[in-house]
């Protein structure tokens, strides 16, 4: 047991370790990476609790017992009828110890969030304003991880083929050029659709996607108002900005893959997407870091459809499904 117990603080000292590293910087984590191997090892710990740790205590508690047993009849025919309670013994003897309290006790609720997680909904936090209006930063929301199929953790091999990504939906996806980081952007183009962003129109397959002006958005972090509209691009209606003050022109787009499929010029971009893969923009169109920068983001890339706001800490109002 001594062993066991070095052993344990080992491995708990090794999860300790990476997630301090990845705190504090000095390495890159991966928290799908870390809650399968968490996974794992408190599911080993489970095991080998129920198949031999705890048959080996109840043993030892049923010695106990048998002990006490022949005991008192010893002492019952020296006519000693009061003896001392086991109880007390085999309590201490069935109790589990501190390092199987760490990982074996652990293990049901590290699988339950393990298996939500990886296949039914896997919850994410916005970081920045580039989905400003329709996501603000702080918004924590609820990614549908089945909808376009399911992948195994990890290793995203996909199992279940799912429904396509359509024009409108908001994705959480890996993000091409660093795929250990995930972001959050609006499906505009599908496979073979042509996407033009001109003089900061929208338009897929040479019709301009429809748009109607709305009151202006006071955005309250910058405490300044801009220009609102609502995009019929999918099938329900979504709201975006656009800043008069920034042109059309684009700068600092990457080489990226495909990039032959694009044309950069003073007025936007036109880009045809390639087969497997979505042209992805965030709603505030001036403000937003996507598909016109860094390209065209692979289907093996999706990790799944955002649907659900279910908290804000500094606005309760923002609980609730969106477009």
């Amino acid at each position: 047991m001594q062993a066991m117990q070095i052993l344990t603080a080992m491995v708990l000292a090794a999860f300790g370790g990476y997630i301090g590293a990845w705190y504090f910087g000095a390495i890159e984590g991966n928290f799908a990476l870390l809650l399968f191997l968490a996974t794992v090892v408190t599911g080993a710990y489970w095991l080998a609790e129920r198949l031999y740790f705890l048959p080996q205590r109840r043993r030892a508690a049923q010695a106990i017992e048998d002990a006490a047993v022949q005991r008192r009849a010893e002492l019952n025919r020296m006519g000693i009828q009061k003896v001392e309670d086991a109880q007390e013994a085999k309590g201490r003897v069935l109790m589990q110890p501190w390092w199987l309290d760490w990982t074996a006790g652990l293990f049901p609720v590290i699988v339950a969030v393990f298996l939500l997680r990886s296949f039914l909904f896997e919850p994410f936090k916005i970081p920045s304003g580039s989905m400003i209006p329709t996501l603000l930063v702080g918004d924590l929301i609820l990614v549908n991880k089945f909808t376009y199929g399911v992948r195994l953790p990890v290793i995203h091999t996909k199992i279940t083929e799912g429904n396509k990504p359509e024009r409108g939906d908001v994705l959480v996806f890996r993000y091409p050029p660093q795929p250990s980081l995930d972001y959050i952007k609006r499906v505009v183009g599908v496979p073979g659709d042509e996407v033009a962003y001109i003089n900061k129109r929208l338009t897929v397959n040479g019709k301009a996607v429809d748009t109607q002006a709305l009151p202006d958005f006071l955005e309250e972090d910058s405490m300044r108002y801009f220009k609102q509209f609502e995009e019929q691009l999918g099938a329900k209606p979504h709201r975006l900005l656009n800043n008069p003050e920034v042109p059309a022109f684009l700068q600092g787009a990457s080489n990226f893959a495909y990039r032959k499929n694009c044309r950069y010029s003073v007025e936007g971009v036109v880009c045809k997407v390639p087969d497997g893969h979505y042209f992805m923009m965030g709603d505030n169109r001036d403000n937003s870091l996507d598909s016109r920068y860094w390209g065209f983001v692979p289907e093996a890339n999706i990790v799944g459809k955002a649907f659900f706001v279910w908290m804000n800490f500094g606005n309760l109002k923002r609980i609730g499904s969106f477009n």
